[in-house]
């Protein structure tokens, strides 16, 4: 692949703490202008990745290159090309959401004029413009999120790296980071999004890779990565247990596979290749053979079920 065409290009990256194996030959590519979501459970050498391309981590193998610079000899002008959002903030509560961008400008050698536009312009671009002198303390966890988002975007960076974004935060706070990210990636920046969470992934990236054991399982779409379970699928929650059996038998006859059976659910669900078609039909022996049942309906696969599937087990579990 040409470095060329991708804005982060890694390629056999290993990377080994005493006896444990973080990275064992990840690739990775990243188109320009995309958000890109690397998956993975605890331990699978997503954060490692991250502080290798950002240059804050020596490695052992392979080569990497952001914005087609190579990130081993050419760490000092990769810098100057990214941005990066750690886990944790890195702003000030004590001073005002301004005070705060103006002194990130500053730290990067802006001079004191351009540091305050710089930092009127971040403060009208997420959304904090009308709280610009009040300190962080009193800020929501989504607004000092947003906050540290625009400290990162200070020199206007190629690439930003998010890691763990949005953890601890409530619903709206991380709605108020998916806005922002969104509003990263219509103005350009290619962003690297490392999450636990599958719904935020699905909703923010155009590519995800999933991770496991310091390998890539998979790149695809989110899309592509759900239909590797096959598709849509019906499903039909029964009113009453003794009419389990018979609705099974029931969704059987529509569906080209054996229907699964979740006794404690009362539920039955099976794949189906023209789900209307197949909604249609179920529904229609349902009410012929005179079951009753309490819901009825099509699901698509999500990411969570794909990436038990791919890995074994779920995203937040810490591998063996």
């Amino acid at each position: 692949m040409s470095s060329r065409e991708y804005s982060i290009l890694a390629e056999g990256l290993h990377k080994r703490y005493g006896r444990r194996v973080a990275l064992h030959g990840l690739d990775l590519a990243v188109r320009p202008g995309t958000v890109h979501g690397l998956l993975g459970p605890n331990g699978a050498g997503k954060t490692t990745a991250v502080r290798i391309l950002c240059t804050l981590l020596a490695f052992d193998g392979g080569e990497a290159r952001v914005c087609g610079l190579d990130v081993r000899r050419q760490a000092r002008a990769v810098r100057g090309r990214i941005g990066l959002t750690g886990q944790n903030t890195a702003i000030d509560d004590r001073i005002s959401a301004r005070g705060n961008l103006v002194l990130f400008g500053r730290l990067f050698h802006l001079t004191t004029r351009r540091a305050k536009r710089r930092a009127d312009e971040l403060l009208e671009r997420f959304g904090l413009s009308d709280v610009a002198t009040v300190a962080p303390r009193r800020f929501s966890g989504g607004m000092r999120r947003r906050l540290d988002l625009a400290a990162s975007m200070i020199l206007a960076p190629d690439v930003l790296f998010l890691d763990e974004p949005t953890t601890g935060l409530d619903p709206r706070g991380r709605m108020e980071v998916w806005a922002a990210v969104r509003e990263l990636t219509a103005g350009g920046t290619t962003v690297l999004l490392t999450t636990h969470y599958l719904d935020e992934a699905d909703r923010l990236s155009d590519r995800i890779s999933v991770v496991d054991r310091g390998r890539k399982v998979i790149d695809d779409t989110p899309a592509g990565i759900k239909r590797t379970l096959g598709g849509d699928r019906i499903e039909v929650v029964a009113m009453r247990p003794d009419d389990l059996t018979r609705t099974a038998e029931t969704v059987a006859r529509v569906t080209s596979e054996q229907p699964v059976v979740d006794a404690a659910a009362l539920r039955v669900h099976a794949p189906v290749d023209d789900r209307v078609a197949a909604l249609t039909a179920v529904a229609t022996l349902l009410q012929e053979s005179g079951i009753e049942v309490e819901d009825i309906g099509l699901r698509r696969p999500t990411l969570d079920e794909a990436f038990v599937k791919l890995t074994g087990h779920g995203a937040e579990e810490v591998p063996a």
